[in-house]
């Protein structure tokens, strides 16, 4: 079994089609990274039901795409399953995706025993592990919150030797260009609330946000970009705040806030998007993903 950087691959998470197919969600990458930032912690990347399914659960809720899967059962999908990938070990044969076997016996995962030597022994192979993973998933404004969640600490893991990643003709490589122009297009300033703060004369703190994520697929077109404050394009990428399909912003109901600067956010429900003239607002097919893929809804009544 390979244990470089390149082996670590995406752990049979399957590469995100152009055309939208159907990509599986990242919650056995979620399951290594918290098995990486136990090893980091202790030495040993054994994670006992008893201990993982309350956090593997938080992971899930907080960075999968919305499911009315139970917590408990969320978690024990990847639990049981990234057995198949060659990667993770579970010292007591249990069935698949069942969560009453787990919490019937104690029974305990960790990575494959070379796979855990070799990170245990580089701990920047550890962190280009836990980066690579988590730049195949997320959109860079994500990566500190997942690295916080899971143990590991984000100036580490981001300070770290830069990945370095063959470009191969099934590799999409981002446009330059395209951040300036989804900037310009938006006026130089924040599709929700209207932020246009520059230092000299460049904006500070203001960004070019993917609709759809460039890492599942996102074109970098202008209809799949927004000009959004550094705030707003984070909790877009949350699942915080979303589209509609006729071009107005909408709050998650599963955000709330107690001070007045986070109560703002609700005033955003339901503005409307108005892009300069000749900006195309952001494409239905996009927004339809965003809201089936990171747009949180209320957790279902008990």
């Amino acid at each position: 079994m390979r244990v470089g950087v390149e082996g670590c691959g995406r752990f049979g998470v399957p590469q995100c089609p152009l055309n939208g197919d159907y990509v599986a969600p990242p919650h056995k990458p979620l399951l290594v990274l918290l098995a990486l930032g136990r090893l980091s912690e202790t030495g040993s990347s054994r994670l006992p039901w008893a201990e993982a399914e309350e956090p593997l659960a938080d992971l899930v809720a907080a960075f999968g795409p919305p499911s009315r899967t139970a917590r408990a059962q969320a978690a024990a999908y990847p639990f049981t399953r990234l057995r198949s990938d060659g990667v993770w070990l579970l010292d007591v044969d249990v069935p698949m995706d069942n969560v009453g076997p787990l919490r019937e016996q104690p029974v305990s995962g960790r990575l494959e025993p070379g796979l855990e030597a070799a990170l245990s022994s580089d701990p920047v192979l550890l962190a280009r592990a836990a980066r690579l993973l988590v730049e195949a998933e997320f959109p860079p404004t994500l990566a500190p919150d997942v690295f916080t969640a899971v143990g590991l600490d984000p100036d580490v893991v981001l300070g770290s030797v830069r990945v370095a990643a063959a470009v191969t003709s099934e590799q999409r490589t981002r446009s330059r260009a395209w951040a300036l122009d989804v900037l310009a297009a938006w006026d130089r300033q924040c599709a929700f609330c209207g932020y246009d703060g520059q230092l000299g004369v460049a904006p500070v703190g203001l960004e070019a946000a993917h609709v759809r994520w460039f890492t599942h697929g996102g074109p970098d077109d202008l209809d799949n970009g927004l000009a959004l404050c550094a705030l707003h394009h984070r909790l877009l990428d949350r699942g915080a705040l979303g589209l509609t399909a006729d071009g107005r912003v909408r709050v998650s109901e599963a955000y709330t806030a107690r001070s007045e600067a986070g109560r703002h956010v609700y005033d955003l429900h339901d503005a409307e998007l108005r892009p300069r003239p000749g900006t195309p607002l952001p494409a239905a097919v996009h927004v339809a993903w965003h809201g089936r893929e990171v747009f949180k809804r209320a957790a279902p009544a008990a």
